[in-house]
């Protein structure tokens, strides 16, 4: 009698030590060793084990043992597999006298013969886990130990389940803390690739997976982009995607949240080689939604078997909503600063125009006097003489500066009646002419492949035209200054829309990377002392002939443009009569 009162009396202090670890520790694993010492030091028991259920893949898995091979931790068993495993699914106690004789005991000890095994219940009811202890000997647990070790484990799973609410509460606050600096963060973010990646790597620190990563469509929305990265370079694993491509275009399509659960085996998948290569299992794919439309998705990657709980997908959808505002706002604040830069042009161009016709208006006097002056001078040379054409290309000019000067007077007035009908092939071959000294006094050989057979008939204002391109060769020679070639070509495209394209090669540094974009923009310029008008005006006369200029290419070798000017009806570039 006084045997078992000594025992009941081990065992409620065994289970009012367990029970003070609620206020004693706040780590579970730190309270299940302590669980585990105490129902050793109360059962007969060589070795005993706490196996607690994984959500991610259901299996049984040892989180604390004694008596064991350290291998043993090692050791997962699915639900109904083994005695523990048999004790998980059927959520019933069971005491083995003789493992030898059951065939559901799996061998992890050779020693043992007898095991007692008990259920430990989640809060939620459920299964959580089993504990289990084992004796060297046959028959070695009794009906009371069988009782002791219910009431062992339940006090500990209790005190679990109260650690375990304690620290998902204190994980939960922790979360919402780091949401609202995740937003404080974002909501600085004015540039959006820098606001992505913001996203993205934030994300992938409250979600503790090994990839994070955003995708949106494309102007089109016909095709989904890789736009940010976390966990790798983005770099290497730029994509774009067709929405049908991927189980990522199904949530834009949906508007719906998806898991996946065994990447490697799906068959619509993307990141194929960074999946290999970084060992990704498992996805959580959430739509991106702003004003109920779906703009993109955020991506979350896990390098183990995982399934998302709900927990972790209203996290997941509160940083893609927060990304959704955040990204409309700095797409409208770029919208914004583009508006503002556009009305500041467009105000310096109202005050250029204002200059402009205030200097024509004095410009045209002494511009009347030199043309007077140089009419009466009475230059006349033989048609061989190389003056005789000066002479005539001098006249043009002064008539080209009279048109200038009227045009700017009579702003917004047609200009078709000034068009007229030439060959571009004719005006290129007197643009060069006017810079042949200039050309050999900068050390610049110029060479030139045009058709002589052909007529590349235009429409169009000669001196717009022959301004245009003698604004492409200064710059060609401005960014030559110490010599060097211009290529210079002629030729008819068909389709549609016949065009002549003049393209000029020249052998400069190139544009900076950061320009190429941009350069015919007003106001634009690499010079110290340009006004960045040269290559706005140019594409302003060009597009106003219907044609348009773009940079073929560039880099350390040099700079290509290519001029496009529409041919005439029958300007194809056929042959020209009699083969002039």
């Amino acid at each position: 009698m006084d045997a078992g009162n000594n025992e009941d009396r081990l065992v409620v202090d065994s289970l009012y030590r367990i029970s003070s670890l609620v206020s004693d520790t706040e780590d579970p694993r730190e309270a299940l060793e302590i669980i585990i010492d105490e129902i050793m030091r109360i059962l007969p028991a060589q070795s005993a084990a706490i196996e607690l259920l994984n959500p991610d893949t259901n299996l049984l898995e040892i989180e604390v043992f004694r008596g064991f091979p350290d291998h043993s931790k090692e050791m997962q068993l699915r639900l109904g597999q083994g005695v523990t495993g048999w004790v998980a699914l059927h959520g019933r106690s069971l005491v083995v006298p003789d493992v030898s004789k059951d065939p559901r005991y799996i061998p992890v000890k050779p020693e043992i013969r007898s095991e007692m095994a008990v259920p430990m219940i989640g809060g939620a009811g459920n299964i959580a886990g089993v504990v289990n202890v084992d004796s060297e000997k046959a028959d070695a647990f009794s009906e009371n130990d069988l009782k002791a070790l219910t009431l062992l484990t339940n006090e500990a799973s209790r005190v679990v389940n109260r650690i375990w609410l304690i620290q998902k509460l204190k994980e939960k606050a922790d979360q919402l803390e780091s949401l609202i600096k995740t937003a404080q963060s974002i909501v600085k973010k004015r540039e959006v690739d820098k606001l992505l990646s913001s996203i993205t790597e934030e994300a992938r620190a409250l979600m503790r997976c090994r990839l994070c990563a955003v995708f949106l469509l494309d102007d089109n929305e016909e095709r989904i982009v890789l736009r940010a990265l976390a966990g790798a370079p983005l770099d290497e694993n730029r994509e774009q995607l067709e929405l049908t491509e991927s189980a990522i275009g199904t949530v834009i399509q949906r508007n719906k949240i998806i898991e996946v659960h065994d990447l490697p085996r799906t068959e619509e998948h993307h990141f194929v080689r960074l999946t290999q290569r970084e060992n990704l299992v498992s996805m959580l794919s959430c739509p991106v939604v702003y004003e109920n439309k779906v703009i993109g998705v955020l991506n979350a990657y896990t390098d183990r078997h995982h399934r998302f709980n709900n927990e972790e997908r209203r996290i997941f959808q509160t940083i893609a909503g927060l990304g959704a505002v955040a990204i409309q706002n700095a797409r409208l604040y770029s919208r914004i600063f583009k508006t503002e830069e556009t009305l500041r042009q467009n105000e310096r161009l109202t005050t250029l125009g204002l200059l402009s016709a205030e200097i024509a208006h004095e410009i045209r006097n002494p511009l009347t006097v030199i043309r007077l002056l140089f009419e009466s001078l009475g230059l006349d040379f033989a048609a061989d003489d190389m003056r005789a054409k000066d002479v005539a290309i001098i006249g043009e000019k002064l008539d080209q500066l009279e048109g200038i000067v009227s045009r700017v007077l009579s702003f917004g007035k047609s200009r078709e009646d000034m068009r007229m009908r030439c060959d571009l092939r004719s005006l290129v071959e007197d643009t060069f002419h006017l810079v042949r000294l200039k050309l050999q006094q900068s050390r610049i050989d110029l060479t030139v492949d045009i058709p002589p057979d052909r007529a590349f008939t235009v429409e169009v204002s000669k001196g717009q035209i022959q301004q245009a391109i003698l604004n492409l060769i200064i710059n060609a020679m401005q960014a030559m200054p110490d010599g060097g070639r211009i290529e210079a070509g002629l030729e008819a495209t068909g389709g549609s829309a016949p065009a002549a394209v003049l393209s000029l090669r020249d052998t400069g540094p190139g544009i900076p990377e950061e320009m190429r974009g941009k350069i015919f923009d007003s106001f634009l310029t690499g010079r110290g002392k340009g006004t960045g008008l040269g290559l706005a005006i140019v594409k302003r006369i060009l597009k106003s002939h219907g044609g348009d200029i773009e940079v073929g290419e560039s880099g350390p070798g040099g700079t290509l443009m290519l001029v496009r000017v529409p041919l005439a009806a029958d300007g194809h570039g056929f042959p020209a009569p009699n083969g002039s």
